[in-house]
């Protein structure tokens, strides 16, 4: 298949196409990265590539139609009615789709060109994976961004928009932070430029990169068509970089919607250092948002999300995926967070309002977007009503106004969104229908013509026996009735002998004769007809359609006019989403026994019975024993603690419940923990863990030390990092001469807040050297030859790493293990008697007292005997050669 974009649809009907299949190639060759959901009739077809493409994605049967010179056409097809569903899982495995819709109905083509004319389409809508607005492709709980990536000015910037709630943001890029900011924000989508080469950008996975034109990325064209979207704004204040990512942004989202674009509110600026910084690595490793699996249960979030609205949850998401960094920021979270769990009594009503609560924000998208389905009309008439009430409640609290007067202005109701209310709640009906184009949405008495209109069509029958009712009456006429064909359409029919009454020419009544019209003359009977009767079957005739029209027409007005409130709409969801949030992490603290962390800009990090709020959970959710909680302070004078104990005896979840009790306080919650003291962290780090990356060519150690690079590169003095078992990964000596090298590193030139968990016990000799580092470790006791782990943080070190005993709880053969006690004792030997010339192996362990070999006993018996002074030079000799030949035989 030959297509070009500059070809039109005659020259693909001269190259010998069918008017069918050159109409689709016109389509395909202007959308060559898309599948094309070609409709015809009730289906949606797909040719070609894309139907072979399809067939395998969706597992749906290849066919064919026809031939295209000379080869047949493969062909597979969806059921417009249901198309979404495949649509889905088109979108989430990273194609996108054009929709190419019938303009036309094949009545309307024949009316414009014959009964060959072709019916008119053409793409209506470009769906991406970062454009999804409907409810069944997106997920509800997390936002949907698409993003894209700029540079101008000497400038790097990235913008991201969720076009399915109408926000925006846009932040310039430090030097070296790109991978950070995608992993921070993950998109379903970025866009990059299409000349550059971006095959050094790592981007995640799960995130579809689109290509975009480079007349795209012309900042100052972008700044002008902003300016003019939103007058109003700040533009100022946006570089050049900044103003170009937005509007590359912008540029997408009217090539992809076909005119109907979502509403998007003013952008948002973010200034680099407002949020805590979080590196790909480290949040990977902490399973913030996600597990290492790529699942939500098992993840801090699923922990800790106790949230009721779709917009709460994807607050908190976004929250929990961008800290504040912020000491008044936060503490002002934890404010309104602690006036709920004060006020329990309030909770209750307020939860159960929010339990109820539909999902205004993308409703309000998808009725900008012309998307709009009966239930988002539906979803905002109760939003608004339960956010008023939330409104109302909030009212009767008396600290409300002190400590949060924000959550007011964000919930009030303008005179244009009570009037919505006010018109939803009278418009709509209790039952709604699937589309608006089916009817049926708009309640009984709210239209006086509507109901009409609707009385005509569905009361037909009782209008027509009223007014033969009425006109018996008035006739005196028994037989009279009114009757229907196809042809006279509604008449009167009386029986000939009683007709003359009706007739002015036969002497009948004058009275009657002036309202009964004589249209024809039968044998039997006489056909007349009235002014009212033809006015009953002109409404009658025309009923459905206009009352379908007029209800339309109802719509399209109430969509009108929630349009022109959606910015109001939109505020009002969100302070109704960071009302969820709060009120979900009061909840949390008060069920989970959390305290409120002491926030501020010092160096202390004191964690007082901290405990890991994820394994907390998951042995709760089982009915399992209690978490044992531990201490720890990070504060001025041991900054750097260097821990030690055997495998299993829980080092990494102590290091990550640090790590996750920090990012839990700078989002504003209460943490697990007795008390807290931290002082706000400005990057979070986190080496735990190994995995390798074979697809791009690195081992495990290779990963590790990568990740640790990072880490010591990019550290401050504010920073927190945790690593875990650095240089496990490599040959004995190397791996502890580079443990060595970075506690000393992060002791000396970084000076920042650290746990360093280690099975190389030789490190803890730098306690001697090192005045901010201090040495703890996992307890543990001996119980007849096994260990019993009591997961408890004590000062001191491990008195060996237990790697036998942990071996025997796993399993292992007892052949291997009493092969590997032989082993461990001759290696222990070997390294006593040939030590390392290295300095940190000299005091490896004062203790010490190794078993001598018998050997070394006899030759220092032998050596004790000889008298140097008395010896001859031939007795020397022989003792000489006594020694050497005791050494030989023990070699």
């Amino acid at each position: 298949m030959s297509l070009s974009p500059t070809k039109t649809l005659d020259d693909y009907l001269a190259d010998g196409h069918t008017p069918m299949m050159a109409q689709y190639m016109a389509v395909k060759a202007q959308h060559p990265d898309c599948m094309i959901f070609y409709r015809m009739g009730d289906f949606y077809e797909l040719f070609f590539e894309d139907a072979e493409t399809a067939a395998r994605a969706l597992d749906i049967t290849l066919t064919k139609r026809g031939r295209s010179q000379g080869d047949d056409i493969p062909m597979c097809g969806v059921p417009w009615h249901s198309h979404e569903a495949y649509l889905s899982r088109l979108i989430r495995q990273g194609y996108k789709v054009a929709i190419c819709e019938q303009l036309e109905t094949p009545e309307q083509a024949k009316q414009r060109g014959g009964a060959k004319a072709m019916i008119r389409r053409d793409v209506i809508r470009v769906i991406t994976p970062g454009t999804i607005t409907e409810d069944t492709l997106l997920p509800a709980l997390q936002h949907n961004y698409l993003a894209a990536m700029a540079q101008a000015g000497g400038e790097s910037a990235i913008a991201w928009a969720d076009i399915s709630t109408g926000q925006w943001w846009v932040e310039t890029l430090p030097p070296g932070s790109l991978t950070s900011q995608i992993a921070r924000i993950m998109p379903s989508e970025l866009l990059l430029r299409a000349s550059v080469n971006n095959s050094q950008t790592h981007i995640p996975d799960g995130v579809t990169c689109s290509l975009v034109p480079d007349a795209a990325f012309d900042s100052l064209q972008a700044r002008q068509i902003l300016s003019g979207q939103y007058p109003d704004h700040a533009w100022n204040t946006f570089s050049a970089a900044e103003v170009c990512a937005l509007g590359v942004i912008w540029h997408y989202l009217t090539q992809t919607q076909k005119g109907n674009l979502p509403m998007l509110l003013a952008p948002q600026r973010v200034v680099t250092g407002q949020t805590l910084e979080i590196d790909p690595a480290t949040r990977r490793n902490l399973e913030i948002t996600q597990t290492l699996q790529s699942q939500r249960a098992g993840s801090l979030l699923w922990a800790i999300d106790k949230t009721l609205t779709p917009a709460g949850a994807r607050l908190l998401s976004a929250r929990l995926a961008a800290p504040l960094a912020s000491a008044d920021a936060i503490n002002q979270r934890l404010a309104q967070v602690e006036l709920f769990v004060r006020a329990r009594t309030a909770c209750p009503r307020l939860l159960a309002t929010l339990r109820g609560l539909p999902d205004a924000e993308r409703a309000v998208s998808r009725l900008t977007a012309n998307r709009a389905l009966p239930r988002d009309l539906a979803g905002l008439r109760d939003a608004l009503h339960l956010a008023d009430d939330l409104h109302a409640q909030l009212q009767k609290l008396p600290e409300m106004t002190a400590i949060w007067p924000d959550i007011f202005a964000q919930l009030h109701q303008p005179a244009i969104v009570k009037a919505l209310q006010q018109n939803l709640q009278r418009a709509l009906r209790d039952s709604l229908p699937a589309l608006l184009r089916e009817g049926g949405v708009i309640a009984q008495g709210y239209d006086d013509t509507l109901d009409n209109l609707r009385r005509l069509r569905d009361d037909s029958h009782h209008l027509l026996l009223a007014l033969e009712q009425k006109y018996i009456s008035l006739s005196g006429i028994d037989s009279l009735k009114i009757v229907h064909n196809n042809i006279l359409g509604f008449y009167i029919e009386v029986p000939a002998k009683r007709a003359d009454k009706l007739l002015a020419t036969q002497g009948g009544d004058p009275a009657l004769a002036s309202v009964f019209i004589h249209r024809q003359t039968m044998a039997n009977a006489v056909r007349f007809t009235t002014l009212d009767l033809t006015q009953l079957e002109r409404d009658l005739n025309g009923a459905a359609d206009k009352a379908l029209a007029h209800e339309q027409t109802l719509i399209a007005q109430i969509v009108a006019d929630s349009i022109a409130a959606a910015p109001d709409i939109l505020r009002i969801a969100a302070g109704v989403a960071t009302l969820d949030v709060t009120l979900a992490l009061a909840e949390l603290a008060v069920s989970r026994n959390y305290a409120r962390p002491i926030i501020d800009g010092s160096d202390n990090f004191k964690i007082a019975q901290g405990r890991h709020p994820v394994v907390e959970a998951a042995l709760h959710a089982h009915g399992g024993q209690a978490f044992v909680p531990n201490d720890s302070n990070l504060s001025a004078g041991q900054s750097l603690w260097l821990l030690t104990g055997p495998n299993m005896a829980g080092k990494s979840t102590f290091l990550r419940q640090n790590a996750l009790i920090a990012l839990m306080a700078q989002i504003g919650s209460f943490v697990p923990a007795a008390a807290a003291h931290i002082g706000v962290v400005d990057k979070l780090f986190s080496r735990v863990g190994a995995a390798d990356d074979l697809a791009r060519g690195q081992s495990t150690f290779m990963v590790e030390m990568t990740e640790t690079a990072t880490i010591l590169n990019r550290a401050t003095a504010r920073s927190l990092v945790i690593l875990d078992e650095i240089g496990r990964g490599t040959a004995t000596y190397d791996g502890m001469a580079i443990a060595w090298a970075c506690v000393e590193y992060l002791h000396n030139a970084v000076q920042c807040r650290s746990l360093f968990a280690t099975h190389y016990h030789e490190l803890t000799d730098l306690e001697a050297q090192l005045p901010n580092l201090t040495c703890y470790t996992l307890d543990v006791k001996e119980w007849k030859g096994d260990i019993v782990f009591l997961h408890t943080v004590k000062a001191g070190t491990a008195d060996g790493s237990y790697g036998l005993h942990v071996a025997k709880l796993a399993g292992l053969p007892t052949a291997v293990l009493s092969r590997a006690k032989t082993v461990l004792a001759g290696l222990e030997r070997t390294h006593y008697l040939n030590p390392s010339a290295l300095p940190l192996f000299d005091a490896a362990d004062p203790h010490a007292t190794p078993e001598q070999p018998a050997y070394i006993t006899a030759l220092l018996e032998k050596l004790s005997q000889v008298s140097p002074d008395t010896l001859s030079p031939r007795e020397a000799l022989e003792t000489l050669y006594d020694l050497a030949a005791l050494c030989k035989d023990n070699a």
